[in-house]
């Protein structure tokens, strides 16, 4: 099917699925209330979140030369720096560069940029054992799916299941707590970080004045990923950069406390290179590829490049009422919820993933709740107005928005449609499956215009 079917089939399901939505409404619930914690620890949240906008936005207006900065001083460090423009590039950087160090085993650090490329799949097709090692990671790879949400990939499963899954796939008791179940991921994992040749991650922030990139963490998988093995990758998106270092002072808490309600995430790593001569750990050799795919359109396309600013916390997906009923398996993207509804298309191809600019109330909780302040809702309209200009629309669709628009400047004409055509429009309608989950539609006996002329108070 294509993507905007694929969408359709799979929100028809997964909002008849009561079994779905009680835990995801459970999971997001635990969400939110840490995150009013999380909020109410802040004294003066919004200038902070004013600042972070400013700050994002700053860095935004000079990308193309800060980048430059951060390659030129990483590169001074002994690490190497790759462009690609699209995904496939991004992909085969990877494997050109797992090849030139004979690398064959690779660990990975929970990214959501490698998710975008599917380099998992294609590392396998090419014969490379691939082990994602954050936990959530962990789990939907075992389970043979997608993560699920940006920051909690397995949000979608109970601790049941995970007792299930690992069972099956690890061998262990059917009845194991959460701690157990997560002591023997780690057992599990333990081995793969020591055979590895190399170890693939992401990167929450770029910074360009100490050619540096940093990682947050609760788990500490990705420091083992990057200091372990002998090469080092990391796959970056080109929005990831800040102004400079001193800026981690404002961001790690704000990120921290919209991602998942703490005050800092356990472990922040800032890595500047491979491994010096007075250094005992870490990689031989460090690559960070720069990733486009989409990102420069988006960029120049006014006012969607304000989603640039996003720092991938996860808070607006919390909020939204269609994620909470479908799902973010739904979205067929890397990116779900309004954030991604905004992005994917950019990144996936515009007018392939069209529809995703529709997935919307336009209720505005995610704009409300963005701790950089990113127009989320006014951003989705703008897509509609986007695909209009860019997408082609069929023949059919066109004449029906042009008899509505011409209808509503002249709505005297609705009055003279009889009764008995409204009502066989609305059986039409209602034979497309709006009765399935809907309450039956009637037209009603007269217009409103119709009704107010006979009911309008006198003077």
């Amino acid at each position: 099917m294509i993507p905007k079917q694929e969408f359709s089939a799979s929100a028809t399901q997964k909002s008849r699925d009561d079994r779905h939505f009680g835990r995801l409404q459970f999971n997001l619930g635990r969400y939110r209330e840490a995150l009013r914690q999380g909020t109410d620890r802040w004294r003066r949240l919004k200038e902070a979140r004013g600042i972070a906008r400013d700050r994002k936005e700053a860095a935004l207006h000079r990308l193309p030369d800060l980048l430059e900065q951060f390659e030129d001083r990483l590169t001074a460090a002994g690490g190497e720096v790759r462009w690609a423009a699209t995904a496939d590039q991004a992909r085969q950087i990877v494997l050109d560069v797992l090849r030139e160090a004979g690398a064959r085993t690779v660990v990975k650090g929970k990214s959501m940029v490698s998710e975008e490329l599917h380099l998992n799949e294609a590392l396998q097709t090419h014969g490379y054992k691939v082990w994602e090692t954050d936990l959530g990671e962990f789990i939907v790879q075992l389970a043979g799916e997608k993560p699920y949400h940006i920051v909690t990939p397995a949000m979608h499963k109970s601790k049941e299941d995970v007792a299930s899954l690992f069972a099956e796939k690890l061998g262990v008791p059917p009845n194991l707590s959460a701690e157990q179940l997560t002591l023997e991921a780690r057992r599990a994992l333990r081995e793969r970080f020591r055979v590895a040749d190399a170890g693939i991650t992401g990167a929450n922030f770029i910074l360009p004045d100490i050619g540096g990139i940093v990682l947050v963490e609760n788990e500490g998988n990705i420091r083992l990923s990057t200091a372990m093995p002998a090469l080092h990758i990391a796959v970056v998106g080109i929005e990831k950069v800040i102004p400079a270092v001193t800026d981690l002072g404002l961001f790690l808490p704000l990120l921290a406390t919209y991602g998942t309600g703490q005050r800092i995430t356990n472990y922040v790593t800032i890595l500047r290179g491979p491994r010096q001569k007075q250094e005992k750990g870490g990689p031989q050799r460090m690559v960070v590829v720069l990733l486009d795919n989409g990102r420069t359109q988006l960029y120049h396309t006014h006012p969607q490049s304000e989603a640039l600013r996003c720092i991938r916390c996860g808070a607006c997906l919390a909020v939204c009422p269609i994620y909470q009923t479908v799902g973010g398996h739904t979205y067929g993207t890397a990116y779900s919820g309004p954030i991604g509804s905004v992005i994917s298309p950019f990144y996936e191809g515009f007018c392939d993933y069209r529809h995703l600019s529709h997935a919307s109330s336009l209720c505005g909780a995610c704009a409300e709740i963005c701790p950089v302040e990113i127009p989320l809702d006014g951003l989705l309209l703008e897509n509609r107005r986007y695909d209009v200009h860019r997408c082609r629309t069929s023949l059919p669709e066109k004449t029906m928005w042009k008899l509505w628009a011409w209808l509503m400047r002249h709505p005297e004409w609705i009055d003279r449609v009889p009764f008995t055509a409204r009502r066989l429009a609305f059986q039409v309608a209602s034979r497309q499956g709006w009765n399935e989950d809907r309450i039956a539609l009637e037209p009603a006996p007269e217009s409103f215009r119709r009704w107010y002329q006979h009911h309008k108070p006198t003077s």
